[in-house]
């Protein structure tokens, strides 16, 4: 949280996570940190129009707007609908860390609690829990796959062997990324690090998210593209507001028509 806190107190980049629409018919939006609602009106995204809503852990910066989200989501309170998958500590609290949205805002939704390696099924979507080595010990990632797509996403967490193994073969890889090249600080990737794991998952498209102000201010596009000739893969640095069509990331099946 440390490593995070003057990007997120100064606002220099937007922290309000991100969302999906259309994934298997449902739009989800991930770690809703500072200013997901009015961000999502900004950017014209409907909050009303959630299925769900996934917070990854115990941090601030990724729950701080969860339970106005679920408000939208659940229209003021007023219904029972939508999702809400949160880490043990996001959701029970664990330790000295959470709960982070209290009883009232989980009540009109369907909850589960999920830690590394836990498997969720909804409908055509499969949502797995990856492990993360991070100030949260509950902190977990996110892999959804869908239609023969995959999507996965790290969370928080610093680089260990084992990481590439919960998200090799994605289509695409969203990673936390704090620091520029090789800056190392605890519990977070930096883009030397994040490069390799590039080069161990081989994704279609990589982006680099949550960039901490010491990658704001060095540049983050100049170490994107340093990772895409590193790798040969695509990189992109997050920005606000940015807009990815991930269908032309996704095996499409010939129809017997096009065959």
């Amino acid at each position: 949280m440390v490593a995070d806190a003057f990007a997120t107190i100064t606002q220099r980049r937007m922290t309000g996570g991100f969302r999906i629409d259309g994934i298997d018919g449902k739009n989800l939006h991930l770690d809703p940190g500072p200013g997901a609602l009015v961000r999502s009106y900004q950017f014209g995204v409907n909050p009303l129009k959630l299925h769900g809503i996934l917070v990854s852990h115990s941090h601030t910066d990724h729950y701080s707007d969860a339970e106005v989200l679920i408000e939208a989501m659940t229209k003021g309170m007023t219904r029972n609908k939508g999702l809400v998958i949160g880490s043990q500590s996001v959701i029970n609290g664990y330790q000295r860390w959470g709960p982070c949205i209290s009883n009232y805002h989980l009540s009109k939704s369907k909850v589960e609690v999920m830690n590394a390696g836990d498997t969720l099924i909804l409908d055509n979507l499969k949502i797995t829990a990856t492990p993360t080595h991070h100030g949260d010990p509950k902190n977990i990632g996110f892999r959804m796959e869908w239609d023969g797509f995959t999507l996965s996403y790290t969370s928080d967490t610093a680089y260990f062997p084992e990481l590439h193994q919960h998200h090799k073969n994605a289509d695409v890889l969203i990673a936390s990324v704090i620091r520029p090249g090789n800056e190392k600080i605890r519990g977070h990737l930096c883009a030397d690090e994040f490069a390799r794991l590039v080069k161990e998952t081989s994704p279609k498209l990589a982006i680099m998210t949550h960039l901490g102000m010491k990658m704001i201010t060095d540049h983050p596009v100049e170490e994107a593209i340093k990772i895409t000739e590193e790798t040969g893969i695509e990189t992109i640095a997050a920005y606000d507001g940015m807009v990815m069509d991930l269908d032309k990331f996704q095996n499409k099946q010939q129809t017997l028509d096009e065959y």
